[in-house]
């Protein structure tokens, strides 16, 4: 965990201060976060603590942790804060866990600003899995309070698991006009662009937050979307191995997920054994019982197996973390990347995870019931299937599902693993039919990314067994 000595600077000497208020902020420096906004502080020992969550959460970096450091304070942001760590580990005891410092907020919340009142309302909404209810207020939170940035990238949050990329891009735009300043606000608004397709203003924004500061680790995640999003995979790789000396002091899902995207371009330029090296050195290891980085050790596993790589024992070792998830339910999203690394392992809990989320489904929180109704079901019985061997099984689920997967959220890029499942599928059912549709699924995927070596192999196996030149493969 990083590590906060001593009280911070003024906020008009960290991240600059709204203009018109640097006075202001020199003079109650005390009672406001380094991002100048009012805090409610019983000790003002606490805002050190404080500025760690906000500045260690908006730059993805382990010290927003030290917040946890304060939890004797029962200052009302103190308390959520706490609460807004323990339901990020995304487990199904988080809620549980969080409740106890949300009510310590909520005991104080007469005595706190209105931003901090609709922050605790917000995190209140997500430990009761009314998601819908917490992106709302946290729009709101970015109209009246633009330099909060901690609640606009929570509200990102929320809608990048919601599937909602215009809501993404909406919240970093009002913090744009407010904080310009701040290079994290355009590693912000570069995502929200990326998802949203609009890629020439993702890269600029990226690179405008990278000039403002080369660790920008949300910056460069923005900028390796584009460059695997355009085709540039030579570049991409070279840009992102360039910035990874900044990776340190970070949280574990922003390192292993950043070096998650290098395996990829590794992946795609066929060099298969030096993405296996990635998983082993820095994707899979650094915090084996946290969500993100089991659903990024079994998205690059999966992707590495089907690229042809032989992966070894390695789902064994992932799979005795899984196990711990049947009941969790937290996201769809989550959810069917557990199920298919226990069945890419062997282990019968895969069949007890997809008979949970079944079960789970009609009884989802109303904000995320039709995405766990409509799509993870099929979804579950698709992933299943493959991994059992059953193509048409994978077939018919994962092609229910995947019209509508955006609804469980996830990146362009972590849910294009589910496309390569279902393609894998059609290739190995090898019906004329599957292959006529695997052949115009993947030459459009191979004009996109001509310099993909994965698919230009895929591809020339399919034309292949369509009686057609292999050699059409890549052009």
């Amino acid at each position: 965990m990083g590590q906060v000595v001593g009280l911070p600077q003024p906020p008009s000497a960290r991240f600059g201060q709204a203009k018109g208020n640097a006075g202001a902020a020199r003079q109650n420096a005390r009672m406001q976060d380094s991002l100048g906004n009012p805090l409610t502080l019983g000790d003002a020992a606490s805002l050190a603590a404080v500025n760690a969550f906000v500045e260690g959460f908006i730059a993805c970096e382990a010290r927003a942790a030290d917040v946890l450091a304060a939890a004797q304070d029962d200052s009302p942001m103190v308390q959520a804060y706490c609460a807004t760590l323990h339901l990020f580990a995304e487990s199904g005891a988080a809620a549980a866990n969080a409740r106890p410092f949300l009510a310590r907020a909520q005991a104080r919340a007469s005595q706190a600003t209105e931003r901090e009142r609709r922050y605790i309302a917000a995190i209140t909404a997500w430990a009761d899995g009314d998601t819908a209810l917490a992106v709302q207020l946290h729009h709101a939170m970015a109209r009246d309070f633009p330099r909060d940035l901690a609640a606009i990238k929570l509200g990102q949050y929320h809608c990048f698991n919601r599937g909602d990329c215009p809501g993404m891009l909406r919240l970093a735009l009002h913090a744009m006009e407010a904080a310009p300043e701040v290079p994290y606000v355009h590693g912000m608004a570069a995502f929200g662009y990326e998802q949203c397709h609009l890629l020439d203003r993702a890269e600029a924004s990226a690179r405008h937050a990278i000039a403002l500061r080369r660790k920008e680790p949300w910056a460069h995640h923005a900028l390796g979307h584009v460059m695997l999003t355009q085709g540039r995979l030579g570049e991409g790789l070279a840009c992102l191995r360039e910035l990874s000396d900044t990776w340190v002091g970070l949280n574990s899902f922003m390192v292993t997920h950043n070096w998650w995207h290098v395996a990829l371009f590794l992946i795609e330029l066929g060099r298969g054994d030096e993405a296996l090296a990635v998983y082993d050195q820095q994707v899979w290891g650094v915090e084996k019982d946290y969500s993100q980085d089991q659903i990024g050790a079994v998205s690059l596993l999966a992707r590495l197996a089907l690229a042809g790589v032989d992966v070894g024992a390695r789902w064994d070792d992932v799979a005795s973390r899984l196990a711990n998830r049947l009941d969790d339910h937290v996201l769809p999203f989550l959810d069917l990347q557990y199920l298919y690394g226990l069945a890419r392992a062997g282990t019968p809990q895969a069949e007890a995870l997809q008979r949970n989320i079944q079960t789970f489904a009609p009884q989802a929180p109303p904000a995320t019931r039709a995405a766990w109704q409509q799509v993870a079901v099929p979804a579950a019985q698709g992933l299943l299937a493959h991994a059992r061997g059953d193509m048409h099984g994978a077939l018919e689920g994962l092609g229910a599902a995947l019209p509508r997967l955006i609804e469980i959220g996830g990146s362009h890029a972590q849910r294009d693993l589910f496309e390569q499942i279902y393609l894998d599928a059609l290739v190995r059912a090898g019906t004329a039919s599957s292959l006529r549709q695997a052949q115009g699924l993947l030459q459009q995927q191979v004009n996109g990314q001509p310099e993909s070596l994965r698919l230009q192999r895929q591809a020339a196996g399919v034309y292949a067994a369509l009686g057609l030149p292999a050699a059409l493969a890549g052009r």
